[in-house]
């Protein structure tokens, strides 16, 4: 079974976070993942931090963020070595590039469900021969730092980019052989919520009509040397799809931890001041 630990978070790591990210996965660890769904703020990251998460997943396809915090807050995840992965709301070139600019290293399409689309998002992550990215040195991609060289520069970048795929689609689970066997495909997501509902059965994260495409999913993963991850419906499900080979979990965000432990908080108190 994979490693749970968490040695990521050390401040001063000369790689960087995106080659830190993928070296860990390729160390067969399982990287647990903090989502942030509207509260983006630098002390959100070090909260995070703090808790131990292994990267900080932004949902940037249905959240709302003020794009100058939004940025400050990926400065500060880089700067505690917390690697940033985010959704990008259409698969657009400037929308790819600003997260890029910003610091962002792992970039995920939702929607993911052919083979042309993930060519595209590719050509965007990288720099030429590879891609057509854009060359815009000295930003959060460095950390405002100016690269004396600029041909290591954009190899190192290249390195630090993650390409990953979000699966929620019947025509993607159809196609996923296709998906996952692009060239540059480095991570994969199935993201349970919208594939329960495509499966024909809403909300029901562990039924088998769910969770055995999702297998053959990761199966196929394996067999392109592509890393799986999904959300869990719980703890043990989730150590469920570690022992099958999951290797990242994108779990819960700041919304569902406040309200948990306000809940919590006000049902302790509950106990006697309805009863006193």
């Amino acid at each position: 079974m994979a490693k749970l630990n968490n040695t990521m978070n050390t401040p001063g790591s000369a790689e960087g976070p995106g080659r830190l990210l993928k070296r860990r996965l390729r160390n067969g660890d399982v990287l647990v993942g903090g989502m942030v769904a509207e509260h983006l703020r630098p002390s959100l990251v070090k909260l995070y931090v703090q808790a131990g998460f292994d990267f900080m997943y932004i949902e940037y396809e249905h959240g709302f963020f003020e794009m100058t915090t939004f940025a400050d807050s990926v400065l500060c995840a880089r700067d505690n070595n917390l690697p940033v992965i985010a959704k990008t709301p259409q698969l657009e070139r400037a929308e790819v590039a600003k997260l890029l600019e910003c610091g962002v290293v792992g970039i995920q399409l939702p929607r993911t469900e052919t083979r042309a689309e993930v060519e595209m998002l590719r050509s965007y992550l990288k720099f030429p021969p590879a891609g057509t990215r854009a060359v815009a040195p000295g930003y959060g991609n460095s950390s405002y730092v100016q690269p004396a060289d600029w041909k290591t520069w954009m190899t190192e970048q290249d390195e630090e980019t993650t390409l990953v795929v979000h699966i929620e689609t019947r025509r993607a689970y159809e196609n996923a052989e296709e998906i996952i066997s692009t060239p540059g495909v480095d991570m994969v997501y199935v993201g349970p919520g919208d594939f329960s509902i495509e499966m024909g059965h809403p909300g029901e994260y562990d039924h088998p009509g769910v969770t055995d495409p999702m297998g053959e999913i990761l199966e196929i993963c394996k067999k392109h040397g592509v890393y799986f991850g999904t959300t869990a419906s719980n703890a043990s499900a989730a150590q469920e799809w570690a022992g099958r080979g999951a290797q990242f979990f994108e779990t819960a965000d700041e919304l569902a931890f406040i309200h948990e432990a306000a809940s919590n908080l006000v049902n302790e108190y509950r106990q006697f001041t309805q009863n006193g």
